[in-house]
């Protein structure tokens, strides 16, 4: 006798998944820095932001975690990086800037969410699933949701910044379905990326749905993801979930 599965749980990433900044951050840094008298060009900041962030990311994985930073001292020191690799070497005078910025960017104003991304989340929970979040974030995530109406939506908020475990590392997936009490195979994880989220959900061994966009996929992802794990959209969930409900194989 065939079971049709049910999935319980749905698990989320956030930035570029449910919501994104309102402005590159090149921009804010630039705006930032106008409104403490200091010119610098946003493109530039753009460019070595880019650069910054990478490095920093290698050299003090999640905002430092492990080697007892806070995220404030993180993303600080990633600020008055950028702004030194843009032209503008006076530490002193980029030091408010940054601190401004720590503020600026754990206000739900500096966000927008993306489209269906609410009416999406309502359908789920008038579905009978129960949601998460699963973020390689930091402590501020969670103010962020609640701003912008989404923390209600979910059970819990789980991130990198609090857990000590990144997307990919199975641990962090893990920990979300102890806490829900419910088996991988009855849970679905949606993101934005085909390496921490999609791969990693199911290396915990659930089932997963890549959020792409609109844009030409990439190589990678063509040739690795059934198509019908892809969303185009976020209004793409719900039907998709029907699909894998009604699939005596599952994905």
């Amino acid at each position: 006798m065939t079971h049709q599965l049910q999935i319980r749980l749905l698990t989320w990433d956030v930035k570029d998944t449910l919501l994104r900044l309102r402005r590159p951050v090149g921009e804010q840094y630039a705006s930032s820095a106008r409104a403490h008298g200091l010119k610098v060009e946003a493109p530039a900041l753009e460019q070595a932001f880019r650069q910054v962030y990478k490095a920093q990311s290698r050299s003090f994985p999640n905002y430092g975690f492990s080697q007892g930073l806070t995220c404030r001292q993180w993303w600080q020191d990633v600020v008055l990086q950028t702004f030194h690799l843009a032209g503008a070497r006076d530490a002193q005078a980029v030091a408010p800037i940054a601190e401004q910025l720590y503020k600026d960017f754990s206000s739900p104003g500096y966000w927008q969410l993306l489209e269906g991304a609410e009416d999406t989340l309502r359908g789920c929970r008038e579905r009978g699933l129960r949601l998460a979040v699963i973020s390689n974030f930091d402590e501020r995530l969670e103010g962020i949701l609640k701003g912008l109406g989404l923390r209600e939506h979910f059970d819990f908020v789980l991130t990198s910044g609090a857990t000590g475990w990144c997307k990919p590392d199975p641990r962090i997936f893990h920990e979300a379905l102890q806490l829900a009490h419910v088996e991988p195979a009855v849970a679905a994880h949606i993101g934005d990326s085909y390496h921490h989220d999609y791969k990693g959900a199911r290396a915990a061994g659930m089932h997963s749905f890549l959020v792409v966009g609109p844009g030409p996929l990439d190589h990678e992802v063509k040739d690795s993801v059934p198509q019908e794990h892809i969303l185009p959209s976020l209004p793409h969930l719900l039907p998709a979930l029907n699909r894998l409900e009604h699939s005596t194989r599952g994905l």
